[in-house]
């Protein structure tokens, strides 16, 4: 198949106008000139999409699939008041309820062109949603426990869960790693054993932390909307007894307990930091998610993207939970990650292009999947995505990448691209998934939640 279009934006190659790839077998066989490539192979089915760019699939490091049926149930909130919230909510979610949210979440992520999740699972619902999708993801078991004696027990279930989902998915397209619970919800022991398993089965690991003032002074002073003794009439995470000051970042708690030995660890969030934790970071190769979207509508505040960059760390984006940000739109994410940006950062002026490889290699490089994905190469999976630039108000002429960035949103997309297999194209799924069933079921949900 040859996919034509106005512009092709490579990623770590410059952009060009009037190009064409040609996908066989999954995999990204050539790409050049339209007219070079028709030549070449004139016997090839077409799909020509126009005054559009051909880009490589959004890569969404912390994806949240879950929480999507949740979406505008939790408003104008700060970041713990949501917390306790979705705690509530949570607990009137049924098993079936998450499944079903996180195909939903899955089916938005399709349209708004992502062809890789990240994603952190305590039930597995994402796990199975995007193995039924035919998305590409790694999902990472959440596991946890504030009781010290509680510990092995949570260990044992995530292990034998890490071994099922193995056996489940497409280990071509999936990948299955571990997640240790925020430091809130967490004896720190787990984060050691955490990084034991990961070692012994070479898992990935995913570790939301340093992500708000709130759990900053947690950990550094022992007080926060966290702690047991600011709760009035209910109890918060931390048991009897009660959490005490370590008078440092959650960056050097966690690194204490060994958070960071792993192989290939993933830090999302990242807002609190300072100097000497990013210079760890970069010692242990931790790569960075940020959340933009999700820090800022909750208040936690901005991440230094500019510090991580200059160090070499690794950084992609994440569009994090739905019943924060009510969408899963990954182009809104860059270009307000890009704003944010310029507006508290003098030193450096981050442009449409950084914005771009962040959302695409930066985010396989994250992943440490950037040999198969997040550019378009010969050879590398066929992992596509075709984003419309002919609205009145797009001027792509000038800069495609600009355009994509600073003009679109997810209703833009009209191509998603897996393995060389269409998943959506123009408004519609091409997917082994009953999608008005679906919609039908979240409704439901929604009614029951609302209640």
């Amino acid at each position: 198949m040859l996919l034509c279009a106005s512009y092709v934006l490579p990623v770590t190659a410059e952009p060009f106008s009037r190009g064409a790839i040609l996908v066989r077998d999954g995999v990204i066989r050539d790409i050049g000139p339209i007219d070079m490539l028709r030549l070449r192979y004139p016997d090839e089915e077409v799909s020509d999409f126009g005054l559009a760019a051909l880009m490589p699939g959004l890569v969404d490091l912390n994806a949240c699939l879950e929480d999507s049926v949740m979406r505008g149930l939790i408003r104008d909130v700060p970041f713990a008041s949501w917390v306790m919230a979705m705690v509530e909510n949570s607990s009137r979610m049924e098993l079936s309820d998450w499944f079903d949210s996180a195909i939903l979440g899955g089916l938005d992520a399709i349209s708004g062109g992502i062809t890789t999740i990240g994603d952190i699972t305590p039930t597995g619902a994402a796990c199975t949603a995007v193995q039924k999708l035919g998305l590409r993801g790694v999902i990472y078991r959440e596991v946890g426990a504030m009781d010290k004696d509680r510990v092995n027990y949570a260990m044992r279930s995530a292990e034998k869960d890490i071994y099922h989902w193995r056996e489940e998915v497409d280990s071509s397209r999936v990948r299955i790693g571990i997640a240790p619970s925020p430091v809130y919800t967490n004896h720190p022991s787990i984060f050691k054993r955490v990084t034991s398993l990961a070692e012994k089965e070479h898992l990935p690991v995913a570790l939301c932390l340093a992500g708000s003032r709130e759990e900053y002074n947690f950990v550094m002073y022992g007080s926060s909307p966290f702690a047991v003794h600011t709760m009035d009439d209910r109890r918060g995470y931390v048991e009897i007894p009660p959490w005490m000051p370590t008078g440092v970042t959650p960056v050097r708690y966690a690194l204490n307990w060994g958070a960071f030995d792993a192989d290939a660890v993933m830090m999302i969030h990242a807002v609190c930091v300072d100097d000497a934790d990013i210079k760890k970071l970069k010692e242990h190769n931790v790569s960075i998610c940020l959340c933009p979207r999700a820090n800022a509508q909750l208040g936690m505040g901005v991440a230094p993207a500019d510090e991580f960059l200059r160090a070499g760390l690794r950084v992609g984006l994440g569009t994090d939970s739905p019943a924060a940000t009510n969408s899963t739109d990954m182009l809104n994410e860059m270009r307000l990650e890009m704003l944010l940006q310029r507006a508290i950062n003098s030193r450096r002026f981050l442009d449409a292009d950084t914005m771009l490889e962040m959302a695409t290699i930066g985010g396989a490089r994250a992943l440490g999947l950037d040999q198969e994905i997040g550019s378009l190469e010969i050879g590398k999976k066929a992992d596509i995505i075709a984003v419309d630039l002919s609205s009145s108000h797009q001027t792509p002429a000038a800069n495609p990448v600009s355009a994509v960035v600073n003009t679109c949103t997810a209703s833009d997309v009209l191509l998603t691209m897996v393995d060389g297999r269409t998943l959506y194209e123009k408004g519609q799924w091409h997917v082994d998934v009953e999608v008005t069933k679906n919609i039908a079921r979240v409704i439901e949900i929604r009614t029951k939640l609302r209640s």
